[in-house]
């Protein structure tokens, strides 16, 4: 991994028939084996600028290295490297959580004995074992949600895109998730995480940056950030003072 696992350079984005750019002018360094939280309101760019660091979305200026490479260049090999796991399911309801898995799997070249390895420890990590060759559509939301971040690490990137991992679902789910990322995390992988849930990004992330307005507004250590603000004394509070409270479509 080089020196740093995301950089981005001066990123701009505009969509037609807007006026006013998604993205302007954003620069933001992520350095590898952080937890960086990704935050803003919506309408603020956050979803794009995730977009287009996942490869999901082109961009109309500036520069983004993803692994050290650039995501235009070299976009076949960014692919091995990362993984994502979007907010809407990507699974096949038909389909058991086996068969979801291995065709996965086989999607990032995994075969045979080792991807049948994986998945069998990753069902039994999640909880999800025993209802293995159950079809995804008689799962809860928490089990789908579940599945659902399995199917992205399966593969065991380097770089993990996080896009609300926890949203809809229980509290164990949601602990069991943020426990098996925080491995992840301590086995050297880099997470870049979205959220709505100040709370849990707050004790989660090692460092954040708050989009607003299609620019970076904010960043740092959580805790360093919270004391910087006179008057604040949680990461919603200072969400709050940075992007103000006006309700945001």
């Amino acid at each position: 991994m080089p020196s740093l696992a995301i950089e981005i350079t001066g990123l701009e984005k505009s969509y037609p028939g807007s006026e006013i750019p998604a993205v302007y002018g954003l620069s933001l360094q992520i350095k590898p084996g952080e937890i960086f939280g990704l935050l803003g309101p919506n309408g603020a760019g956050k979803t794009t600028t995730f977009s287009i660091l996942c490869g999901l979305l082109d961009f109309d200026g500036g520069l983004v290295r993803v692994g050290g490479l650039d995501i235009r260049k070299d976009s076949d090999e960014i692919k091995k490297i990362i993984g994502v796991v979007p907010q809407d399911l990507a699974l096949f309801p038909t389909l058991t959580a086996v068969e979801n898995l291995e065709f996965f799997g086989n999607f990032y070249g995994l075969s045979g004995l080792k991807l049948n390895r994986i998945i069998k420890d990753n069902l039994e990590i999640f909880g999800l074992f025993n209802a293995r060759n159950k079809q995804i559509r008689t799962y809860s939301g928490g089990m789908k949600r579940r599945l659902n971040l399995i199917a992205g690490l399966l593969h065991q990137p380097a770089i993990l895109f996080l896009d609300e991992p926890t949203a809809a679902v229980d509290v164990q789910s949601r602990n069991s998730i943020m426990q098996v990322l925080k491995e992840m995390n301590r086995q050297g992988t880099t997470i870049i995480y979205t959220s709505h849930l100040m709370d849990e990004a707050q004790h989660f992330c090692t460092k954040v940056g708050i989009i607003d307005s299609g620019r970076l507004v904010e960043q740092g250590i959580p805790e360093e950030l919270i004391h910087k603000y006179a008057g604040v004394h949680s990461l919603e509070e200072l969400f709050l003072k940075i992007t103000g409270k006006r309700l945001r479509d």
